[in-house]
């Protein structure tokens, strides 16, 4: 299953003359339970476009043709061994609106703002989803991004914001998604991530604790050489995310499987990985991560 030129003009057509066909779609798609039965997850994650992340290796634009990006989110979604996607408004309202969303879980991501390479990058302010758009728009959870950096103060305001965000969805009893990650500032003041694993164990445990509630919360984080200790830090499902996929997808692949051992890892939320694997295999990408999330017997 692909989009071809012909959907793709339709589409375009569409924002024009019938833009609530897009939401329509969206509402009023077949849904499932989050976890399903064996309380395992593959979900493809699409939501970088809406922070600008858009750059792959030396090609800064490489992720940002959008019939690509429809397409490629079309094909892997239309296997029956993936589960779902994490979206921003367009995105999830476009593959509604092609019929990808079917039967698979939708989690639409909320705090967008921190601009990949801005001087403002740590302030992850709400500028996608809502809570009360989650649940009119009948997804299946929100999503949220806490970048931890103790230098700067925009992290608190964004600590706060996800905390009340969190305490809302669960009052709902929607899935609230937290991609905690540690960042630091570099020599010219740049935001970057922080590869140590003790750093990560420690956001792990502070994101653990957000709200008034944990019952619906799940989290995203990069899987680790020590993902024992990381995913010991919490009780809470954790799905592990990828990352640039340029150098290869092998090392990931590796601590994926390793990860997959802990009982409180549940599965994958992974995006370049699945959607630009650097040798263009689309197809056999996914079916690699599908079997470390549901191994064949």
């Amino acid at each position: 299953m692909s989009v071809s030129s012909e959907q793709y003009r339709e589409l375009l057509e569409q924002r024009v003359f019938r833009p609530e066909a897009f939401t329509h779609a969206l509402q009023n798609r077949k849904r499932r339970p989050v976890a399903g039965d064996d309380g395992k997850l593959l979900l493809v994650a699409s939501d970088h476009t809406a922070r600008g992340k858009i750059s792959l290796q030396s090609n800064p634009v490489a992720m940002a043709d959008r019939h690509t990006l429809l397409d490629h989110l079309v094909r892997v979604l239309s296997r029956p061994d993936v589960d779902g996607v994490l979206g921003s408004a367009d995105v999830l309202e476009e593959l509604a609106w092609l019929g990808a969303l079917e039967g698979k879980v939708a989690v639409g991501t909320m705090n967008r703002g921190g601009i990949v390479g801005a001087t403002w990058e740590l302030d992850d302010r709400v500028t996608s989803y809502d809570v009360e758009h989650i649940e009119s728009m009948g997804l299946d959870g929100g999503k949220t991004l806490i970048r931890i950096d103790y230098s700067d103060p925009a992290v608190a305001q964004t600590l706060e914001t996800v905390a009340s965000i969190t305490t809302e969805l669960a009052d709902r009893k929607l899935l609230s998604m937290i991609e905690p990650l540690p960042y630091q500032k570099d020599a010219s003041g740049r935001a970057t991530l922080d590869p140590s694993d003790d750093a990560l164990i420690t956001v792990v445990a502070i994101a653990s604790g957000l709200g008034a509630s944990s019952a619906y919360t799940w989290l995203k984080i990069p899987a680790s050489e020590r993902m024992a200790e990381a995913a010991g830090a919490t009780t809470l499902p954790i799905l592990m995310l990828g990352g640039d996929p340029t150098n290869g997808v092998d090392r990931i692949f590796s601590l994926w499987e390793k990860g997959m051992r802990e009982p409180n890892v549940r599965g994958l939320l992974a995006g370049r990985t699945l959607l630009y694997p650097p040798d263009g295999a689309l197809d056999a990408t996914a079916e690699r991560a599908a079997k470390i999330v549901r191994p064949t017997p």
